[in-house]
């Protein structure tokens, strides 16, 4: 159920991902996430819910160290120094002295001080603040850019990814420099990509619902997949991925799906 990141940092390869929960949903929804199994939990600065995440896992029980945390900070803190307020402010939000994953949420090329927020965010690493870093929404150039700038490369790229919008260039520039690709909108949006024949028909062969087999075809990928849900039942089969495996014809009928890249949010234009 887990991989292990370049940074060495072991993260669940499903988590929860918590848009656009409010605080007191984020909490409720968390809470039952951990006790069905889930100890991955995807918020933002942006999302606005960072204290309902925290406040569900202490609500829980569970111990801090048993729980993967990720959390993005906007395009007001690109910068060295105002990385380190970014962090504070979530941590403070989420109530942790340590965050395990956090992110650039969208480069903001525009402004162009993505690269000066990724050496921030590598002070951060360095004095234990966080234990991993990683970007999202970024493009290979994008990626490039921090690389060749800083010799860092991020552990993690959380995109847009699924059967509709598979990023070929994106997963082989990941996979060629040892970045793990987490997928947000795993399973599509509306429902549209649930009731495709060729889900459906993989579904009914393998018995499990066409999320759950859209979820296993990103984790024979390599992905890790973020689904939103504040449905009970839902959040619940959604981890229920990791007992049965999809043939190779399969995950060919599904991946046959791909409609290109003009399907994401251009992130050369788009960001907060």
């Amino acid at each position: 159920m887990e991989i292990t990141l370049k940074s060495g940092t072991r993260i669940p390869r499903i988590g929860l991902g918590t848009y656009p929960m409010n605080d007191a949903e984020a909490a409720e929804n968390v809470e039952h996430a951990i006790e069905v199994g889930y100890r991955h939990f995807d918020t933002a600065e942006n999302y606005g819910n960072e204290e309902g995440v925290g406040n569900g896992i202490r609500s829980s029980g569970i111990d801090r160290a048993e729980v993967f945390i990720t959390t993005k900070f906007n395009a007001k803190w690109h910068g060295e120094s105002e990385v380190a307020e970014a962090f504070r402010g979530s941590a403070d939000r989420l109530g942790v002295d340590h965050i395990d994953l956090l992110l650039i949420h969208w480069p903001n090329p525009g402004q162009d001080r993505f690269v000066a927020a990724w050496r921030g965010m590598i002070g951060l690493k360095d004095q234990g603040l966080v234990r991993s870093i990683g970007v999202s929404n970024f493009k290979p150039a994008h990626l490039q850019r921090l690389i060749d700038e800083t010799g860092v490369v991020p552990d993690v790229n959380q995109i847009q990814y699924n059967p509709y919008l598979q990023r070929h260039a994106s997963a082989e520039f990941h996979a060629r420099h040892g970045i793990v690709t987490v997928a947000w909108s795993p399973i599509g949006k509306n429902s549209e990509l649930l009731s495709e024949q060729a889900v459906l028909g993989v579904a009914a062969e393998t018995q499990r619902t066409p999320a759950q087999v859209v979820l296993r075809w990103h984790l024979q990928l390599g992905n890790i997949a973020i689904p939103k849900s504040s449905n009970p039942e839902r959040i619940r089969a959604n981890i229920q991925v990791f007992d049965f495996e999809l043939t190779d014809a399969q995950m060919n009928r599904i991946g046959s799906l791909d409609r290109g890249e003009g399907e994401a949010a251009d992130s050369d234009v788009f960001g907060h």
